[in-house]
C-alpha cells in the first residue's frame, strides 16, 4: 500500500464546513454551476497533515490531485548531495501534483510535498478528475489556465534565480511571497512561513549571504527575522526598494 494509500484509509475525515465553499476558492471551480461543485464534492477526500509530515515523495507514482484547504505545503527536489531545494510553496486555494494528469507514462510526482505546519488538504483521484475533465470543457479550460499560469511564475522564478545576484533575488522572492501571503491585503506585519535557511533553498543561494542581505533590510526597518518566520515588517518599503534596484 502507497503511502497516499495508507493516508486516505487511516484519517478520512469528515469535512469540516460545506465543500461547495472551497470548491469556490480554487480558481477552476469557481466559475462552475452548482450541480457541477455538489458532484465534486463526494469524489473529493480529506487528508490532515501534520507540521512536517510527508504527503508525496519525489519520483513516488501520483495518484491524485492534492488541494490545499489550510497550512502550507512546500514542494521540494534534492541536489546530488542530497541537499533539499524548496521549488515552490503552496498555501490555502492551492493545488500540486497536477502534473500528473494526462499522460501515458508512470505518472510520478517531480518533487517532495510537505507540510509546513498543521493543516488540511483535500484528495481527488486522478481517475475520477480526468473523467470530468473529459466531460466537461468549461473544467479543463479552467484546468489549462491554471497550469499555464502556473508554469508562468515558474519560469520568471528560475528565470530570477539563475540571473539575478543574491540581494536582487532575495528582494524580488520576499515581495513576490509576501504577496502570496498577504491573507488580510495589509501593508505591514506579513508572515512569510519560512526560516532563513529555507529561504535561502527558495532563492538557491547560501544561508550566509541571505543573511547579510537580511542584515541590511533589517536596519533598513523593512523586515523582522522570527523563529521559523520572516516578518515583512513594511511592504511599501519593500516596493520602493525594488523600484530602484530595477
Amino acid at each position: 500500500m502507497s503511502q497516499i494509500e495508507h493516508a486516505l484509509k487511516l484519517r478520512q475525515t469528515s469535512h469540516p464546513f460545506r465543500m461547495e465553499d472551497f470548491l469556490q476558492k480554487l480558481v477552476f471551480f469557481r466559475d462552475l454551476s452548482l450541480q457541477t461543485k455538489k458532484e465534486f464534492e463526494s469524489k473529493i477526500q480529506s487528508i490532515p497533515v501534520k507540521k512536517g509530515e510527508r504527503i508525496i515523495s519525489e519520483e513516488e507514482e501520483a495518484r491524485g490531485v492534492f488541494f490545499v484547504q489550510s497550512g502550507v505545503v512546500k514542494l521540494t527536489k534534492q541536489d546530488v548531495d542530497g541537499n533539499e531545494i524548496i521549488v515552490c510553496i503552496k498555501q490555502s486555494g492551492d493545488v500540486f501534483a497536477e502534473a500528473c494528469l494526462f499522460t501515458n507514462t508512470n505518472p510520478v510526482y517531480p518533487a517532495t510535498a510537505t507540510g509546513l505546519n498543521d493543516g488540511m488538504l483535500y484528495f481527488l483521484s486522478r481517475a475520477e478528475l480526468e473523467r470530468e475533465l473529459y466531460h466537461n470543457p468549461e473544467l479543463a479550460l479552467q484546468m489549462i489556465g491554471y497550469m499555464s499560469d502556473q508554469l508562468r511564475e515558474m519560469t520568471t522564478t528560475l528565470r530570477d534565480v539563475a540571473l539575478l545576484d543574491v540581494f536582487s533575488k532575495t528582494v524580488k522572492t520576499l515581495e513576490r511571497l509576501g504577496r502570496k501571503f498577504n491573507q488580510n491585503n495589509t501593508r505591514w506585519d506579513i508572515e512569510i512561513p519560512l526560516s532563513t535557511q529555507e529561504f535561502a533553498t527558495v532563492v538557491g543561494a547560501t544561508r550566509e549571504s541571505v543573511s547579510r542581505v537580511f542584515g541590511k533590510l533589517k536596519k533598513q526597518g523593512i523586515i523582522e527575522i522570527k523563529p521559523r518566520k520572516i516578518m515583512i515588517v513594511d511592504s511599501c518599503m519593500l516596493c520602493a526598494l525594488m523600484q530602484k534596484e530595477y
